[in-house]
């Protein structure tokens, strides 16, 4: 074990955390300073303070970054369309850089050096936590608690506060879920319980921020985004925040039934594993950034992007956002979004999300002259056709005579 002087822990004031809190001063003697971030969770981030303050902290870092997380983070990703497995849409996956990079912040601005984190050695999220913080500081510590102790369930973590005279509020303490569960503005998840045999179907009761679509309204609702390269300024033409657009999103989703799945995926450290998701904002703007997409870009351009795509999802599944490749690859997306401007309108009826209408005043590359069926005075010559198919069929031709 490497002396520890100072180390930044990822504080949420919950029994897991403060475990770590006490655990790290005790095994590694040091000095803890505790970093809480607000993106969205819908919890309250300031009793942290309280609890870290009771527990003898003396460098209390408490972050709303929401508005940083959808403008840095959320929006990049969805400019790529990017899909984990052709369903997940990386809720979880994609707040994890923003969490390490402040981590690893706060480590240089206090002189900390090593920073600490309360994922399992069972999950994704260590690996992200830990390959953002290598790339961004490739020297410092790394302590995860949950790959080094001998603490295994909630018995023992309970256990282990009473022993040490850490405040926990038994009675409350209990799990008001019986599922693990995991929020930010883009979306929630849920992990456990009945979810861990894949052929039990998901409690209703269950769900958090949208309302099953059998109990949706019964009238559909319409709604219009106005998009500036790639990501969405306004909604039904009232100007928003990044943060605000997804808030106003995940409210229209979910009331109307949208944004819920249930998937078996496979993690990065080589297990299966069944979860249901709650993205109803983030279904929305996949839908409408596509159909806007449609419009402006180049054919060829649109399908090299949608070729990179899962590519894309997957690095960000693994961790590597702060990677060379991922970087390289955001610079050639982001180039791709200068023309994708305009607007586009969205049908919401019980769980689905329907494109009914798009529009780009300058940027559009759709021709009606050139598309309609009706007569095209000459916009398009039909005969020009029948060259372009010989040429394509030229090998097919060829390699058909050989075969005989």
């Amino acid at each position: 074990m490497s002396k520890v002087n100072k180390v930044v822990l990822a504080y949420s004031g919950g029994l897991d955390t403060s475990i770590i809190l006490k655990w790290l001063e005790d095994t590694y003697d040091c000095e803890v300073v505790t970093f809480t971030a607000d993106i969205g969770q819908g919890e309250e981030v300031e009793p942290a303070r309280v609890k870290a303050e009771a527990m003898g902290i003396k460098e209390i870092y408490i972050e709303d970054l929401r508005e940083e997380f959808v403008r840095d983070y959320v929006f990049p990703m969805f400019r790529a369309n990017a899909i984990y497995e052709g369903e997940y849409l990386l809720g979880t996956s994609i707040a994890r850089p923003l969490i390490a990079k402040r981590l690893i912040e706060i480590a240089n601005e206090t002189g900390a050096d090593a920073i600490s984190h309360g994922a399992t050695g069972k999950g994704n999220d260590q690996v992200r936590f830990e390959l953002g913080a290598y790339a961004l500081k490739p020297g410092v510590e790394v302590i995860a608690p949950w790959r080094e102790w001998d603490l295994s369930s909630r018995e023992s973590l309970m256990a282990y506060a009473k022993n040490h005279g850490i405040e926990v509020d038994f009675a409350k303490s209990e799990k008001k879920s019986p599922y693990s569960m995991d929020a930010n503005l883009l979306h929630i998840s849920y992990e456990g319980d009945i979810l861990e045999d894949p052929w039990a179907e998901a409690e209703d009761d269950m769900w958090r921020w949208s309302v099953s679509p059998e109990n949706a309204p019964d009238k559909p609702t319409y709604i219009e985004l106005t998009y500036e390269k790639g990501d969405i300024v306004a909604i039904d033409g009232k100007a928003m925040s990044p943060a605000t657009v997804l808030e106003a999103l995940n409210k229209l989703g979910g009331d109307n039934g949208i944004g819920r799945l249930d998937i078996v995926e496979n993690r990065y450290v080589g297990m299966k594993s069944r979860g249901c998701y709650e993205t109803p904002g983030g279904t929305i703007m996949m839908k409408g950034h596509r159909a806007i997409e449609s419009l402006t870009l180049d054919r060829e351009v649109a399908h090299l992007k949608d070729s990179l795509m899962p590519k894309y999802a997957e690095l960000v599944y693994n961790g590597y956002w702060w990677s060379p490749e991922r970087e390289m690859m955001q610079k050639m997306i982001d180039e791709s979004q200068q023309y994708v401007n305009g607007d586009v309108r969205l049908k919401l009826y019980k769980g689905s999300v329907s494109v009914v209408g798009r529009r780009s005043e300058n940027d559009s590359l759709f021709d009606e002259k050139i598309a309609t069926f009706e007569d095209d005075d000459g916009a398009y010559d039909q005969k020009d056709a029948a060259g372009f198919i010989k040429l394509n069929a030229l090998r097919l031709r060829i390699a058909a005579k050989r075969n005989k």
